[in-house]
């Protein structure tokens, strides 16, 4: 393990991937901020360009950007309640209580802190549980990596707002896009319809960026986000005395939960945060706390170190089994595949430089991020009385640039143009794109460990049956579907996207 961290820090501490973790987490900090970005758009868009990067410097930037994210959405959920990423919605409830009350400068620390210790420790887990789930990895045949992407979508499915019905059939539209192409193992042309440009299948960053980069302008200028003033920040930086231990208790409370819950199948820093401020309004408070909702510590604390914590644990099935658990994962899958590296057990002994560089970039990213986001706070907020008239023709053309960059290819931009719009079908009728991502991604290779699992079983299902992994991850799936039909878990699913 030291061995393997030192050859991380070796790579991470270069002046160049040093310099593109500063900018990851500055830009990722810049995302969380404004409205309307997030982390998925913003890496859609920055594909394309990555390409001309080192793979470890590629990688180390854009899991900046995931983790800055997380940090930067804080910021003005606590000053302005309006949450600059998904992650933050839950962090306004009591973050704005605290400004309000001006409390402002004691929210934004805490929300620091929290975020760094969840950071760090989910590193740590990272760097520990990854090499030996690795490891097992290679022990899992074809029929259990089915199984286990089949359990991965279906808890896409049951996690993504709004019907199970709408994210089932967004699933299955994202597995059928991704069978456009070629067969590479018959020659046949598949959903082509006789058009050249289709017979090497849709471009996954073209894809990406329409649905979320485009679409996302599209909603975003439709349904202007009102603009508020910036909340004082009077008052003292640190908690005080009595508050310091429970905040510190629901900060690792939140760190705990946003490592388990970021590793699972449609999991990450959105479901750890929702999870973590569920679980401190449910503790009893002490004799001289107000109540989590109402302006308590405890309500920025835990929320802020699970999302934190959740983003870097959902590059563990990521890197270690090759299955994506949230649509960023997806991304990160994305800028592995167009530098030829596929993720999944060999990648941490194929590429053991760039594992452990992302591993010490990550800790490193906390830190630049712990001394960065206090000092900027009142710049980063004063960011959001830029015009969004202003703001959104410069992300069309950026997304236009990256898309040109990848074929020079004026057809590309009409492909943008069209996922733009379905990304915009998606939003009106209430579907989610992470459940079609997910699938368009993991639909080729589900394909091909489906075709080989057959093969070497020649053609008895009863395979996915007598493999231990593939019955337990089967059996779980249907246990997850069953339990969802129940109608109190069905209401408690309802409620709970309502709040």
């Amino acid at each position: 393990m030291l061995e393997s961290l030192a050859l991380g820090f070796s790579t991470a501490l270069t002046v160049a991937n040093l310099g593109y973790a500063a900018a990851g987490v500055l830009f990722g900090t810049l995302v969380g901020v404004l409205p309307g970005l997030g982390p998925v758009a913003t890496i859609a868009m920055l594909l394309p360009f990555t390409y001309a990067l080192e793979p470890a410097s590629a990688v180390i930037m854009l899991a900046g950007i995931y983790y800055g994210a997380q940090y930067g959405g804080s910021t003005t959920a606590i000053l302005l309640n309006l949450p600059g990423e998904a992650s933050a919605v839950v962090t306004c409830l009591d973050g704005h209580r605290l400004a309000r009350a001006g409390r402002a400068a004691t929210a934004l620390s805490s929300a620091a802190i929290a975020s760094f210790l969840g950071g760090t420790l989910a590193t740590a887990a990272l760097a520990f549980f990854a090499p030996l789930l690795a490891e097992a990895a290679f022990l899992l045949g074809p029929a259990d990596y089915c199984a286990l992407m089949i359990l991965g979508l279906t808890g896409a499915m049951v996690l993504a707002q709004g019907s199970l019905l709408r994210a089932f059939a967004m699933t299955l539209a994202g597995l059928l896009a991704g069978l456009v192409g070629t067969d590479l193992q018959t020659g046949a042309l598949r959903y082509t319809f006789g058009s050249l440009s289709l017979q090497e299948g849709l471009d996954f960053a073209v894809l990406s960026m329409g649905i979320y980069g485009v679409a996302d302008i599209i909603v975003n200028v439709t349904h202007p986000e009102g603009r508020g003033e910036v909340a004082p920040r009077a008052g003292s930086l640190w908690p005080r005395r009595e508050e310091v231990r429970p905040v510190t208790g629901a900060a690792l409370r939140g760190t705990v939960l946003g490592t388990v819950l970021g590793a699972l199948p449609g999991g990450g820093a959105l479901l750890s945060a929702f999870a973590s401020y569920t679980l401190e309004k449910k503790l009893p408070r002490g004799t001289l706390e107000v109540p989590v909702g109402e302006g308590n510590l405890r309500g920025v604390a835990g929320p802020e170190a699970a999302n934190n914590a959740g983003a870097q644990t959902s590059f563990i099935p990521l890197l270690t089994l090759g299955i994506p658990p949230n649509a960023v994962m997806a991304m990160m899958a994305g800028a592995l595949m167009l530098h030829d590296m596929a993720p999944g057990p060999a990648f941490l002994t194929d590429h053991p430089d760039l594992f452990w560089g992302l591993v010490a970039s990550m800790w490193i990213g906390n830190v630049l991020l712990l001394f960065l986001n206090l000092p900027l706070a009142g710049l980063w907020a004063s960011l959001l009385k830029i015009p969004y008239r202003l703001l959104f023709p410069a992300i069309l053309l950026f997304c236009a640039a990256g898309v040109l960059s990848l074929s020079l290819e004026a057809s590309d931009v009409l492909t943008l143009a069209l996922f733009g719009l379905v990304g915009l079908f998606f939003a009106k009728t209430g579907c989610e794109g992470a459940p079609f991502l997910l699938g368009f991604l993991l639909g080729p290779l589900f394909e091909e460990h489906l075709r080989r699992a057959l093969l070497l079983s020649h053609g008895d299902f009863t395979v996915f049956l007598t493999s231990p992994v593939s019955a337990a991850a089967l059996a779980a799936t249907v246990l997850l579907l069953a339990a969802l039909l129940g109608p109190n878990v069905r209401r408690k699913r309802d409620e709970a996207f309502g709040e």
